[in-house]
């Protein structure tokens, strides 16, 4: 037994080895996640520290809004015109470029004008008359005339005429 201990210590030797790997793993684990992580964090509270009223920002909820006024820990951001919400500084997640936000209102009014790219859901009368019959070939006729054909809805817009009395 005390033959086999020799043995272990003699093949165990490399204990700078275990040294160098026991420092490495918390070096590895600083660069790779800490830091980075930190930097962000930086970089997100000198974005926020520098936000001025008329900037467009996205929030993380997903809004794009103007800044209408900055407080020490909030902002009041207009969504819609004459819709103002007050955040904290901490849910604008970017500031909207000009140029970000041109290329996002233009995307926005193609689809608004472009009714060329719809298409007609309605069915058509040749549709009903082959699926009123089964499979024996005769017409389903309490099916046919009872319900009321539905109308696909067109497209509607909700504006905001004023301020909420909340």
């Amino acid at each position: 037994m005390g033959g086999d201990m020799i043995i272990a210590a003699q093949s165990g030797g490399s204990g700078a080895f275990n040294l160098l790997l026991l420092l490495a793993i918390p070096l590895v684990f600083y660069f790779l996640l800490i830091r980075p992580q930190s930097k962000r964090r930086k970089e997100q509270l000198q974005m926020q520290n520098a936000i001025e009223p008329g900037v467009q920002v996205l929030t993380t909820s997903g809004i794009r809004a103007t800044v209408v006024d900055v407080d020490d820990d909030g902002v009041v951001l207009e969504i819609a015109d004459g819709v103002e919400v007050r955040f904290v500084k901490q849910a604008v997640m970017q500031i909207i470029k000009d140029e970000e936000a041109e290329d996002l209102d233009d995307d926005n009014e193609e689809d608004e004008d472009g009714d060329d790219d719809r298409v007609d859901l309605a069915k058509s009368d040749d549709a009903e008359d082959e699926g009123a019959e089964d499979e024996d070939g005769k017409a389903d006729e309490t099916a046919e005339a009872d319900e009321p054909e539905s109308e696909p809805k067109g497209r509607s817009k909700v504006k905001a005429t004023g301020k909420s009395g909340a």
